[in-house]
């Protein structure tokens, strides 16, 4: 499977990231089915969070690692200060509380990518870069990443990490999706636009895609007439976006492919680097999704697709 370097990382993380949502220690044979299929592939990195499943994601994460006595060998993503009813977590406190919750769930000693869940504008980046860099200072965290932060506020943290001779953020994980939302699909959640795009070019910042599959919108579960799954319909139901499935099942038709295959590939044929989490409830999913590693696309074709071009440019 082909590898990702990020910095301060060593092995460096496989292009396909296997998503956790659906791990629990009540159904540890899916969970290991899931691992161990998703390992055999080559795949070595894992998204979790400390939201998921009220931590059980984390815990069957950690019981299949102990088994296994291969944590060397996984590279664990796991995001934390998520908000609560109560409003944004993003403070040192917090962090500090759902980091050592998520270590001790994974019972493990570190984390390799931390991931801040959730931005609060109203905190000052100094405080939240201070308070990462003291975890990844005692080893507690490799490198340092946030999920559904804007651009600006990247920079912000990273110019603040620079002058002040400190890590910074290397990994940015928001949604990328060949189809696009009308909306976000959880609360506080960002989707690139071309702006963003522009700037993870510019600056060959690596992108871990949640919801990469949109959801399964090019799976052909949907059509515009069939409304039974509101969120489906809230989110991605657009003429855009069925003018992308459209493209994408003619693609996937010259190719010998399925268009949820080609959808996944335009993920991971952006002009910068970028990583795919997936999230399967079956083995035969997760090889499905697999498939898209070796379907090469053109710039032409990613342009295309995302209907920037009227004529297919080979």
């Amino acid at each position: 499977m082909r590898k990702m370097k990020i910095d301060g990382l060593n092995p460096a993380c496989s292009q396909i990231v296997l998503g956790s949502m659906m791990f629990s220690p009540a159904n540890m044979k899916r969970t290991g089915d899931l691992l161990e299929a998703f390992v055999e592939a080559g795949g070595n990195t894992i998204d979790t969070a400390h939201v998921y499943n009220n931590g059980d994601s984390e815990r069957a994460l950690g019981l299949w690692l102990k088994e296994r006595g291969n944590r060397e060998d996984i590279i664990i993503l796991d995001k934390g200060a998520h908000p609560d009813r109560n409003g944004p977590r993003v403070t040192p406190q917090d962090i500090k509380q759902d980091l050592h919750e998520s270590l001790d769930r994974l019972q493990v000693d570190y984390i390799d990518i931390y991931m801040l869940h959730r931005d609060d504008p109203s905190v000052p980046v100094s405080v939240i870069i201070d308070a990462l860099n003291e975890h990844k200072q005692a080893g507690l965290i490799h490198s340092l990443g946030v999920s559904n932060w804007t651009n600006e506020r990247i920079e912000e943290a990273n110019q603040y990490a620079s002058e002040n001779g400190l890590a910074g953020f290397v990994v940015n994980s928001p949604n990328l999706s060949l189809a696009k939302p009308n909306e976000p699909r959880w609360a506080g959640c960002i989707s690139v636009d071309q702006e963003s795009l522009n700037w993870h070019e510019k600056h060959q910042f690596p992108l871990f895609s949640w919801s990469s599959q949109a959801g399964g919108f090019f799976s052909g579960r949907f059509s515009p007439d069939k409304k039974d799954d509101p969120e489906a319909v809230r989110v991605y139901y657009s003429e855009d976006n069925w003018e992308r499935f459209r493209r994408a099942q003619k693609l996937a038709g010259e190719k010998g492919v399925t268009a949820i295959e080609v959808a996944l590939a335009y993920v991971l044929h952006q002009p910068f680097p970028t990583c795919a989490i997936i999230g399967p409830n079956t083995v035969e999913e997760l090889h499905s999704s697999l498939k898209a590693l070796d379907l090469p696309l053109t710039a032409g074709e990613v342009n295309w697709l995302d209907l920037k071009e009227e004529s297919l440019v080979r």
